[in-house]
C-alpha cells in the first residue's frame, strides 16, 4: 500500500484532534492541550513516577514540569513520596481530575455519538488502540 494512505490516516487523525479541541473551545476546557497529554498519563496510571508521565507524554523535562506545576495549581495532581524511593514522587489524579475526565466522557461522547454509528466507533475504537500501542512499542527510548 502506499504511503499516502498512511499518511492520510495521521492527517485525519491530527484533523480530528483539532475538531474535538475546537469543539471544546466553547467550553472553556479547564486544561491546556498539553496538560491534557500529562493528564491522560496520570490518570490511566495513577501512582506513576514523575519520568514515567514525562516519557509517556512526549514532553521535554522543562515542559512536562510547567505543565505538572500548572496541573497542581489546578488541583488536578497531586504528589506524594514514593514509599521505595525518597527522591521520587509518585503522581496521581485528585478528586477534581475524576470530575473532569467524567466531564469530557459526556462532552466527547455528546459529540461524536450522533456522528458515528455504534458498530463503527466501537471498530474504530479498537483499530486506534491497536495504533496506539503499535506506535508506543516502537518508539525509540529517551
Amino acid at each position: 500500500m502506499s504511503d499516502s494512505v498512511y499518511f492520510d490516516i495521521a492527517d485525519r487523525i491530527l484533523a480530528i484532534a483539532r475538531q474535538i479541541r475546537h469543539a471544546d473551545a466553547d467550553a472553556k476546557s479547564p486544561i491546556t492541550s498539553l496538560e491534557s497529554s500529562v493528564m491522560r498519563f496520570i490518570d490511566t496510571h495513577p501512582g506513576a513516577n514523575a519520568k514515567a508521565a514525562a516519557e509517556a507524554s512526549l514532553l521535554t523535562s522543562s515542559n512536562f514540569s510547567r505543565a505538572l506545576r500548572s496541573l497542581e495549581a489546578k488541583g488536578y495532581v497531586r504528589r506524594e513520596p514514593d514509599p521505595h524511593d525518597a527522591r521520587s514522587v509518585r503522581l496521581h489524579p485528585t478528586q477534581k481530575a475524576g470530575e473532569n475526565r467524567r466531564w469530557l466522557h459526556e462532552r466527547w461522547g455528546a459529540l461524536l455519538r450522533d456522528r458515528v454509528p455504534d458498530e463503527t466507533a466501537k471498530e474504530l475504537a479498537a483499530h486506534l488502540a491497536l495504533l496506539e500501542a503499535a506506535l508506543v512499542a516502537k518508539r525509540p527510548e529517551s
